[in-house]
């Protein structure tokens, strides 16, 4: 009876997968969480707070990848299943409201809200999936994040440095042992070929997340623009900085954006393809986080001097995401187009160029590397049948 109660929650292989609204209710506590760190990033733009930032970013991509792949393994109509998803979705919102504080007063909320969304949510899955073959990938799973809890928690009662060594230690940790498979004492680890997975469902949940993160772009550009009045060299720099989100999800969309689940879907191993596609979409998001930054700092302050830090987050924000495309298109395809690696190489390019000039100036610099890339992408897709996806075996 139990065996049978669990089959009932988990999704048949083959089955027709759509993303649920449950599932885009889960998603909007990112929007917060992109801004709480974009935010955070701009209060601290040297190296500390990059890396700080980085440790929460993984943090919070692990939360949602997780609830990811596991709405695409399990049913989430099942009430069981929708209460864990909610339950998820207030334990992020509470790491997220932590998140401008996580490395001061507030680290142990931070800390201790993700270990209970992990630990918790196992425990669960554990009971519910009793005697299916998947309890065995939740238990090993289980294993993994009772052991990060360690770093978290540790690192959540110390301060500075050893706070961010720990916290470092404990992403590491947890996606690594996603990526090998959970390797557990006594169950071993997960095979790729256990782990059946929907590219319909997950190339859906990828794209709506970097969607998301385009949301959290425009809130903060129009809240920019809403603060620093609409004085025409702010005007300006809105209309550059809008410009530039159009662009990223241009160049997104065109055309490993489009295909991913048909890639998936012919992949030799679509669960490590997957998972590329996964660390790609992270690589995105991290670049349009410092986009926000860049944003915010342009539009507040569009003419003048602009900082070396500035032009770092500016600059470096669109070649960050496009070394993300650049990885996502190989995972799609199996090659990468000559312009995503111009495009970095032309933003670096331009840096030392750039130190004399006002932040719009150096704003519609980038705005016109990636204007060249998506003119690329046009240009090549002309009079040419649509390329399928070959990714790599």
């Amino acid at each position: 009876m139990a065996t049978s109660r669990a089959a009932e929650l988990v999704r048949k292989a083959g089955e027709p997968q759509r993303a649920t609204f449950l599932e885009l209710f889960f998603d909007l506590v990112f929007v917060l969480a992109l801004a709480q760190l974009s935010r955070g990033l701009a209060e601290d733009l040297g190296w500390s707070g990059a890396f700080r930032t980085l440790v929460l970013l993984g943090a919070m991509w692990w939360v949602w990848s997780s609830t990811a792949w596991l709405t695409d393994r399990t049913d989430p109509h099942r009430p069981v299943i929708q209460a864990l998803v909610i339950a998820t979705m207030v334990g992020s919102l509470v790491m997220a409201a932590a998140v401008p504080e996580a490395f001061g007063d507030t680290g142990l909320i931070f800390a201790g809200a993700y270990v209970a969304i992990q630990l918790g949510r196992g425990l669960v899955l554990v009971a519910v999936l009793r005697g299916h073959e998947l309890q065995r990938h939740v238990v090993r799973g289980l294993f993994w994040y009772g052991l990060s809890a360690l770093p978290w928690i540790a690192g959540a009662l110390v301060h500075g440095t050893a706070r961010g060594a720990l916290w470092a230690l404990a992403v590491v940790l947890d996606h690594t042992a996603g990526r090998i498979g959970f390797p557990t004492p006594g169950a071993g680890r997960t095979p790729s070929q256990d782990l059946v997975i929907s590219g319909e469902h997950l190339s859906e949940r990828y794209r709506q997340f970097f969607i998301i993160a385009l949301g959290e772009l425009i809130l903060v550009t129009g809240l920019a623009l809403s603060s620093s009045g609409f004085a025409p060299d702010r005007a300006a720099a809105f209309a550059v900085s809008i410009a530039t989100t159009v662009l990223l999800w241009r160049i997104y969309i065109y055309r490993a954006g489009q295909v991913l689940a048909e890639a998936i879907a012919v992949s030799a191993d679509p669960v490590r393809l997957a998972r590329s596609a996964s660390y790609a979409h992270l690589a995105m998001v991290a670049g349009v986080v410092v986009a926000a930054v860049g944003d915010e700092l342009v539009i507040a302050h569009p003419l003048g001097h602009t900082p070396p830090a500035w032009i770092a987050v500016i600059l470096g924000g669109p070649a960050l995401y496009l070394a993300g495309r650049a990885r996502f298109e190989h995972a799609v395809f199996g090659r990468v187009s000559r312009s995503r690696p111009i495009g970095v190489l032309a933003l670096a390019a331009l840096t030392p160029a750039m130190l004399p000039l006002p932040p719009v100036v150096v704003a519609a610099a980038a705005a016109l590397v990636l204007t060249g890339i998506a003119i690329s992408d046009a240009a090549r897709a002309r009079g040419r049948p649509p390329e399928p996806p070959s990714p790599p075996g």
